[in-house]
């Protein structure tokens, strides 16, 4: 292992957190820099030895796109929850929802899970990995198998495209 790689396990997630640290600061100064990197540096180091199975991003270019996607889905989300939500609320169908996963790995099914619950109007429930499957409680569900498809065809098939799993 060389010692830049010692250093910097994960260097796509350290850019990450560099990047998120002057975000969250809102000023670049010299000591903010400084201490994001001295973050970015720690916290994957700190963490290595919880991610024994390390998932490997297959296709980043695919996992940007996902993100540019969960992005525009949890702003319109966020304005039809608000527009349900302020409406009538005898108009509201919630639903429990079992999503069958095509995945089988549980650390993608794991995000999977969280960018359900990231989107407003939905959650998370459970996740099952022996019969892999997404329990997910949704505020209005017109059809449940609409609901399905749409987590499948939005979320799970580009990570499993992402982590090639």
């Amino acid at each position: 292992m060389t010692v830049l790689r010692r250093l910097v396990p994960h260097p796509l997630l350290s850019l990450v957190i560099v990047a998120l640290w002057l975000v969250l600061a809102m000023e670049m100064t010299g000591g903010q820099i400084v201490l994001g990197i001295v973050v970015a540096l720690a916290v994957p180091k700190l963490t290595e030895r919880f991610w024994p199975d390390r998932p490997t991003l297959r296709r980043p270019l695919a996992g940007l796109r996902l993100i540019v996607v969960i992005m525009f889905d949890i702003v319109t989300a966020n304005l039809a929850v608000a527009r349900r939500v302020i409406g009538p609320l005898d108009r509201l169908h919630p639903s429990f929802v079992e999503v069958p996963l095509d995945l089988r790995d549980g650390f993608a099914a794991t995000i999977l899970g969280s960018i359900v619950s990231l989107t407003p109007g939905t959650v998370s429930i459970e996740l099952d990995c022996e019969r892999w499957t997404l329990l997910v409680h949704a505020l209005d569900v017109e059809d449940d198998q609409v609901l399905v498809a749409t987590i499948k065809r939005r979320y799970e098939a580009p990570l499993r495209e992402v982590f090639e799993c």
